[in-house]
């Protein structure tokens, strides 16, 4: 008997949960890494770039639905290609996936460094990072309704602190302020402003990068083909509000040129408003650590069922789809994920790779992985309404084809326009997953395309 035969995820995930996966998985984009697209777009530039993206995600979305619905199986995007394109779709889908998972809880780490730095200076950002790690890990680990339930509450808090946020800092917005070189190479739109606004892309799609990864809990859904729909699209609009909110508020609030190449632009942002000595901006800063912590703990989980969805199929190294005999969780897995994400904290290797931070770099490299999956995804959709035509589809794309085209559209472009600005990350990000599929493909995968 394999491990794929030993035991099955247990299904314990109602729709309350799924909404706070969606949520939580996403919500740290509102609380960092977006503000480095003010630094390549200036604030009305980002603006733009910020509203292109959220179509291209509601676009998708309200596609991608018909596929989590349709294939409720923990591989997510990976199944899809799988079941439309074969071994080598699905290879492709399963890995750039991996990649967007395994990359984001390490940015995601470091800025929880820097919230706790702000409140203890001299804090240690890799050690607080490594910690959260073994934290987070362990809980994933302990079982799936403890962790789903601990990501609701979190989730939950964090929405309640970026609407405390915008209160705090609305008094003192100021149009003028967030206008006050909004163009970055320009005075006004035009085309001199437009590379900076494509560069500032995958800046935009940390914003919602991760709502997809709900799609992973689907063989732990209870009924996911009413629950899933439900959070999808209940996740996606409290999402959109959220981040132009908070982008707004906070670039209106003060200059925000110095919050535009920060780790923890929304306490600055309080800062400049009420004072360091604030209650306000104590709060902000402790409380803030839940919107980091759900999408990091979300994330996490996310990225253990799609490791443990591969090695089921063969894709990676059997043990991995071993689940733990009593709490029947993929602990081999969630320990694979927390090890590669502490290397990445402690590599110094990604640092000066086009030029950009070690965080932003690391956003970028999730954005590739994310990007190359949303366009197999959509792929995979059209592909499917081809050749089966009877497959089961509870939730069908609304303005079929014109809304996944518009999705597929979308991330084409964003995509060749990220990899015209960060040439030698794409390299890394294509070297790694050229290497991995022919790993995989030399292995000879035991392929289960999903029923």
């Amino acid at each position: 008997m394999d491990h794929a035969e030993q035991a099955t995820l247990p299904r314990t995930l109602g729709g309350l949960q799924l909404w706070g996966i969606a949520v939580g998985l996403v919500i740290s984009g509102e609380y960092f890494g977006w503000s480095y697209g003010w630094a390549a777009a200036g604030t009305l530039g980002f603006l733009v770039t910020a509203a292109g993206v959220a179509a291209l995600y509601v676009a998708f979305i309200f596609s991608f639905t018909e596929l989590t619905t349709a294939i409720p199986h923990a591989g997510g995007p990976f199944a899809y290609s799988l079941r439309a394109f074969g071994p080598l779709g699905g290879a492709i889908a399963g890995y750039a996936t991996l990649i967007e998972f395994l990359f984001a809880p390490p940015a995601i780490a470091l800025a929880i460094g820097a919230y706790l730095a702000v409140q203890f200076p001299g804090t240690d950002e890799k050690l607080v990072a490594s910690g959260a790690y073994a934290l987070f890990v362990t809980l994933n680990i302990a079982g799936v309704a403890i962790a789903a339930s601990f990501e609701l509450a979190i989730t939950l808090l964090a929405v309640a602190e970026l609407l405390v946020f915008m209160g705090v800092v609305a008094p003192a917005f100021e149009w003028q302020a967030f206008a006050a070189g909004g163009w970055a190479g320009a005075e006004q739109l035009s085309p001199a402003a437009l590379p900076g606004m494509l560069a500032a892309i995958p800046f935009a799609i940390w914003f919602f990068l991760a709502i997809e990864g709900v799609a992973m809990a689907a063989e732990e859904a209870r009924d996911p083909r009413r629950t899933i729909p439900r959070a999808y699209v209940s996740g996606m609009l409290t999402l959109v509000v959220l981040a132009f909110g908070v982008m707004v508020f906070a670039g209106g609030s003060g200059d925000w040129r110095a919050l535009a190449n920060v780790n923890d632009p929304l306490p600055r942002a309080m800062q400049a408003v009420v004072g360091g000595a604030s209650g306000w901006l104590h709060m902000l800063v402790w409380l803030g650590l839940f919107g980091l912590v759900a999408s990091f703990h979300g994330i996490i989980m996310a990225c253990a069922r799609q490791i443990y969805a591969l090695a089921r199929a063969g894709f990676l190294p059997g043990p991995l789809a071993r689940l733990h005999p009593r709490l029947s969780t993929p602990h081999l897995a969630t320990l694979a994920a927390g090890g590669v994400g502490i290397a990445a904290i402690w590599s110094d290797r990604l640092v000066n790779i086009g030029g950009q931070p070690l965080t932003a770099a690391i956003v970028t490299l999730s954005v590739f992985g994310a990007l190359v999956m949303y366009v197999m995804s959509m792929a995979a959709l059209f592909r499917l309404r081809q050749t089966a035509p009877g497959l089961e589809r509870p939730w069908t794309a609304p303005l079929y084809p014109w809304l996944p085209g518009l999705a597929l559209g979308l991330a084409l472009a964003a995509l060749a326009a990220m990899i015209w600005f960060n040439p030698w990350l794409f390299a890394l990000f294509a070297g790694v997953m050229g290497l991995a599929v022919l790993m995989a493909w030399r292995r000879g995968p035991r392929v289960v395309v999903p029923a």
